[in-house]
């Protein structure tokens, strides 16, 4: 196990990259696999970064910095996925109903809006969030194991 926290940052981005493809694929389109995956990614990034003796603060900033850039990457991709959608909105005769998306508003344009809000925005933010929190709980168990002399 110790093993898989010597891989260099390049590579385990690059890894990362390829099971977040994957992550969206099987999601198709819907990222809800990429916000579970950042889970894990958190989990890896506090075991890679708490593994150098820092301080708390280097460690929390580096935390943060490739949380985001985790999630900028998946950002980007639905950027790309659904971006290209966006340009329907201004055609007066486009009917909402056909494309297959969730009307959780009363109007299919505002629908519409919305589904692209939180493919785009929304859900890297909510994988953000994840990586956070699953880095977070890491670090409180490697700080747990410490303080227990382990």
């Amino acid at each position: 196990m110790r093993g898989l926290f010597t891989v260099r940052p390049v590579w385990a981005f690059v890894i990362f990259i390829v099971l977040d493809m994957i992550c969206v694929g099987m999601g198709m389109g819907v990222p809800i696999f990429c916000i579970l995956f950042g889970f894990f990614v958190g989990w890896y990034i506090a075991g890679y970064v708490a593994g150098a003796a820092e301080h708390t603060l280097e460690i929390l900033r580096k935390l943060l910095r490739y949380a985001a850039a985790t999630s900028a990457f998946t950002f980007v991709v639905m950027a790309v996925i659904w971006g290209r959608w966006a340009v329907i909105i201004f055609d007066p005769g486009t009917d909402y109903t056909n494309l297959g998306i969730p009307f959780i508003l009363y109007d299919p344009k505002a629908s519409f809006i919305g589904w692209l809000v939180l493919m785009v925005l929304i859900s890297p933010f909510l994988q953000f969030l994840m990586t956070l929190f699953g880095s977070h709980l890491r670090l409180l168990r490697v700080l747990r194991s410490d303080a227990r002399g382990n």
